[in-house]
Formats: C-alpha cells, structure tokens, sequence
C-alpha cells in the first residue's frame, strides 16, 4: 500500500500548493494551461489505445461497458458524491464537482493505476506508483490552481481504487496475460482521450465515468476471444 499512500499525499501537497497559487494566475493563462493539459491528457491516452491488439475487443468493451455503466450510474454517483462535498467544503467554490469528478477520473484511470497497483501487491515494488505520484502531484497543482480544493478530495477514490487492487493483486495474478494488460490499458487510454475532450470543455460531454465499466470488460472479452478458434 506504500505506493499508493504516496500517491494520495502528493495529490492532496500538489492541490494546496495550487490552491495557494490560484489567484496569481489570470483567466487567460489558466485556459491556456488547461488546454494544454487537455491536449497531453487526450495524446496519453491515444498513446495507450492505438496499442490494441483487437479492435473488436475493444469496440465491444465500450459497448457492453457504457451499458452497465448507464444501468449502474457511475457518474450520478461520482457527481452526487462530489455535490455532497461541495456543500460540506467548497464554500463558493462552484468548480467543486467538476475538479473532483475530473481529477478522480484522471488519476483512477489508465495503466499506470492499474499495473502500478498489481505490481505493488504482488512484489512489493512500488515503482510504478512513484512515478504516477510524481506526476498526478504535478498535475494537482495546475488543476487545483484553475479548478480549486475539490482536487484534493479525488485522492479517496484514488486510495480506495488502487488500495483495493493492490489488495487483490494476489487472487488476479493468474489471470492477467500480456494480451489481457494490453486490451485493458487500450480501453482505458480510450477513456483519458475522452476526459481530455471533456477537459476542453466543448459543448458535448462524454459520461467518461460510466464507461469505465469498459476496463474490466475488456479483461473478460480477452479471456473469451483467447479461447475462440479465431
């Protein structure tokens, strides 16, 4: 759990220093900076996406994914959730929901989250997550900086996500081929391209959250598509 602890304190340390910083900057360098961490965001997760060995895999995943997600309500719930926390903490802070409901998603999704996490429960190594800390400590400061302190709450879903995979690692193992990483860090990277979108804040918004079901989707399609005499 070291990795993942150190991830979750760089994010709340990287938020205050933001936060403190939040009146230095004005709208124009905020939007700039924001754009451009857009456009890293959406090359990070094509990057991760194009690595797809079976684009049918995928197709599939966001299809069957999307479903549970809108059957579940994962992004009521992460938005209900963050509405809860907006009217506990925020004060006049309107941006509350939408930093933390980003920056949850951001730091939740994607390889690194995931193969960090197994990593540090099946080895004991903890490098993976070292890295992701550094870098999610880096992006709460910018985000914190446009969006505020709803930053720092993401970090409970970050501990309570990775935390629980890291748990888990040992009864998965057997599980996780190559191929199954490799399909299950292409759907994810699908959806950072799409938080990246939403990050630019553009007229049309994709419910990121209740695709995420698409991740673990895509490692049970893979089981299936491996046992096919395709």
């Amino acid at each position: 759990m070291l990795g993942t602890i150190v991830n979750v304190v760089t994010i709340i340390l990287g938020t205050f220093l933001g936060n403190s910083l939040k009146g230095r900057f004005s709208d124009n360098i905020k939007n700039t900076v924001m754009h451009g961490l857009s456009l890293t965001v959406m090359l990070i997760g094509l990057s991760m996406a194009i690595k797809t060995q079976n684009l049918l895999i995928i197709t599939l995943s966001m299809v069957v994914g999307g479903i549970l997600g809108e059957i579940i309500k994962i992004e009521d719930g992460l938005n209900k959730f963050g509405i809860r926390l907006e009217a506990r903490f925020s004060g006049e802070d309107g941006n509350f929901t939408r930093a933390f409901v980003s920056a949850s998603l951001i730091y939740c999704v994607g390889a690194m989250a995931v193969l960090g996490s197994i990593q540090s429960g099946l080895e004991g190594n903890h490098s993976i997550l070292f890295v992701k800390s550094i870098l999610d400590g880096v992006s709460a400061v910018v985000f914190s900086s446009s969006m505020g302190i709803g930053v720092a709450f993401s970090a409970l879903p970050v501990f309570l996500y990775q935390g629980a995979i890291t748990l888990a690692a040992s009864y998965i193992k057997a599980f996780l081929t190559d191929t199954i990483i490799i399909e299950m860090s292409a759907a994810g990277g699908l959806l950072i391209f799409a938080i990246g979108i939403n990050m630019l804040g553009l007229n049309v918004t994709i419910k990121v959250g209740n695709l995420l079901p698409a991740i673990f989707v895509a490692v049970v399609l893979t089981m299936i598509f491996g046992h096919l005499p395709l």
